[in-house]
């Protein structure tokens, strides 16, 4: 029987990994970083507890395993998440240094394949480059923005009747996906068969349309019975907003210039590029995470 280990598996990604590969028949070692949450891994075989800072802990939780699907989450809280990230590379390196013929799939972000100038992506690319010297058989799915962050904005949106949104101008349709879509695509991924040497295969994964914050704004109106209108946040309020909510300031100046990048259009897939389309429309993706917080007008 195939064992395939995941990271992350508590996440909204690692979620619909676990349980798509449980429904194939695969037996699911499932990685958390603490064992208090091992109780809400539904669909894995094993639970086991692995820090991805420490490179000993990875080659445990992976050691016996036919793949392994790895996500590497960007703290809003850090102090200094790219020196965080550098940290998560090396250690996932060493780790699976001693592994070389173990299939690797990495949940990487949409424009990772610009080396600067990105904000949160140049913190994928690092990563991808990184795992990239591994002999390792390599898959990078690179995800568009998850639809599920817009609800961190519920609280303020729903008392001012306000989206405001750093994404401009607001007629600008976003690649974004339904976060259990990615897990549910990445699954497929892990079931067949891996990459050659050489090359890593890229996957690039969005919702199965583009969306605007117009219509962000219009689906949270539609979820929460809530009078909601979209409006532009100024370039200068973008740091600030994220700080007032808890961000680190070094978060939120990746973050900014992460929406400046988007503005711009870079981020995106290249020409030619494999992209998977998830089938989770925004107003269903929206309509399930509220429902789940129990949120509304």
């Amino acid at each position: 029987m195939t064992t395939i280990a995941v990271f992350g598996s508590t996440g909204h990604v690692g979620t619909a990994t676990v349980r798509r590969l449980g429904r194939s028949g695969a037996s699911v070692r499932a990685v958390v970083h603490r064992t208090s949450t091992a109780g809400r891994v539904a669909g894995a075989d094993a639970v086991v507890q692995g820090d991805l800072l420490d490179p000993r802990a990875v080659a445990a939780a992976v050691e016996g395993c036919d793949a392994v699907q790895v996500i590497c989450p960007v703290s809003p809280v850090a102090p200094d998440p790219a020196a965080e990230m550098t940290a998560l590379a090396e250690s996932l390196t060493e780790g699976l240094r001693d592994v070389p013929s173990l299939p690797v799939l990495v949940i990487s972000d949409y424009g990772a394949q610009i080396p600067a100038g990105t904000g949160i992506p140049t913190l994928f690319h690092q990563i991808e480059e990184r795992l990239g010297e591994l002999p390792n058989p390599l898959t990078l799915v690179r995800s568009a923005e998850h639809l599920h962050n817009w609800v961190r904005q519920l609280p303020t949106v729903l008392r001012t009747g306000t989206l405001a949104s750093p994404h401009q101008p607001l007629t600008r349709p976003l690649p974004m996906v339904h976060a259990a879509d990615v897990g549910t695509i990445t699954a497929g991924l892990l079931l067949s068969p891996p990459p050659h040497g050489g090359s890593p295969r890229v996957v690039h994964v969005e919702g199965p349309r583009r969306y605007t914050a117009r219509e962000v704004a219009a689906a949270l109106a539609a979820a929460t019975g809530s009078v909601i209108t979209a409006r532009e946040l100024p370039h200068e309020e973008w740091e600030p907003t994220l700080t007032a909510a808890g961000a680190s300031p070094a978060f939120a100046k990746l973050n900014a210039d992460f929406c400046a990048a988007h503005n711009k259009g870079l981020i995106g897939p290249p020409a030619g590029a494999d992209i998977r389309r998830g089938r989770t429309t925004l107003d269903e993706a929206l309509a399930s995470v509220i429902g789940v917080a129990g949120v509304g007008g």
